[in-house]
């Protein structure tokens, strides 16, 4: 349920009207925006009479909410929210950002190198896998608590924020120094590592899961925010179907229908979405234009010799021709990149 304020209602009237809210034995997501001010109800409010309520003159409106996602819920938080990652990276409505690297951290100088391209051609966050979830256990599975260690390195060179995938719950303190903890497809249904990220402050990338609803998606983002930390920013990134061509189907539609049922920022994954590395800049195109936040593009300097998903990686050269792209048509949007 949500309960709409009138605009510069009383303060001290607010405080009564939370505390006899609070009397229903309901948790309350209350939310300050510029033009209104709402007041989320989660948990039974079946005993919450509207009708009474509505007869506090400082309530607009009150409405229930069907959809199991409640902190997620755009209606429980009207204004878009804007990810800090630091002074100088905000990720959100208006603002768009573009995090490119490696799929997986290989070596030192092939990260540094990558890194410093990347920066050049204007990516605002730096991507790199220290840990790799594989399909087989026979692959490549990163390099670990070093490649954190190559990561912060990179981060110190060129000034970088870093993304980077965590595994486990477990992991959460080898993590702090890492700016944006991603959640991967695999793991976003893992609640136990959800809650966990949930007790942190950390902006967390969530990345939708293989066949995920659109509503399941959301809820793995409630879990998080139910924790206490609203810093989650949602990643399309493809979803599996009938097709074998490409490997996953970018749910274009997935950008709007996420902006307008939530208020969290969305970005896309155009190298995970097909698979293939001339495909990354038509679906980046793509993602601009239905208004996603940003984008998460891998970039190797040499894909054929890639130790995971060079065909789906850009080279250096070819990412600096799509940033040129980005640059144009995130302009022409009105956001800042």
């Amino acid at each position: 349920m949500v309960v709409i304020l009138k605009k510069d209602a009383n303060k001290e009237r607010v405080d009564a009207l939370l505390e006899t809210l609070k009397g229903f034995g309901v948790d309350l997501n209350y939310s300050e925006g510029k033009e209104i001010t709402v007041v989320g109800l989660v948990g039974d409010t079946s005993k919450v009479d509207i009708d009474t309520l509505k007869a506090n003159d400082i309530i607009e409106d009150i409405k229930r909410i069907s959809e199991p996602y409640k902190a997620a819920n755009r209606r429980f938080h009207p204004d878009d929210t804007i990810v800090k990652v630091n002074d100088n990276v905000k990720i959100g409505e208006g603002f768009f950002n573009v995090i490119a690297g490696p799929c997986s951290v290989e070596s030192e100088e092939q990260l540094n190198s990558i890194a410093k391209d990347v920066k050049q051609s204007g990516a605002t966050l730096l991507r790199g896998g220290a840990f790799k979830p594989r399909t087989s256990p026979y692959s490549f599975q990163g390099l670990e608590n070093e490649g954190l260690r190559l990561l912060l390195e990179a981060k110190r060179v060129t000034g970088l924020p870093i993304v980077t995938e965590i595994m486990s719950e477990t992991q959460i303190k080898d993590f702090d120094d890492v700016d944006i903890i991603q959640v991967g497809a695999r793991n976003m249904q893992n609640f136990r590592l959800l809650k966990a990220l949930g007790e942190t402050k950390k902006p967390i990338l969530l990345k939708r899961g293989l066949s995920a609803t659109i509503e399941e998606f959301l809820m793995s983002a409630e879990y998080i925010l139910a924790g206490g930390n609203p810093n989650v920013i949602l990643c399309e990134r493809g979803i599996r179907t009938f097709e074998t061509i490409i490997r996953n189907n970018l749910d274009i539609s997935a950008i709007p229908l996420l902006k307008r049922q939530s208020h969290l920022p969305v970005i896309v994954d155009p190298s995970h979405a097909a698979g293939i590395y001339w495909m990354v800049e038509p679906l980046s195109r793509a993602a601009i234009a239905t208004g996603a936040d940003g984008l998460i593009i891998e970039v190797h300097n040499n894909p054929k010799e890639a130790l995971c998903d060079g065909a789906q990686s850009l080279t250096p050269s070819a990412f600096d021709t799509l940033m040129q792209s980005v640059k144009k048509r995130v302009a022409f949007e009105g956001k800042t990149l």
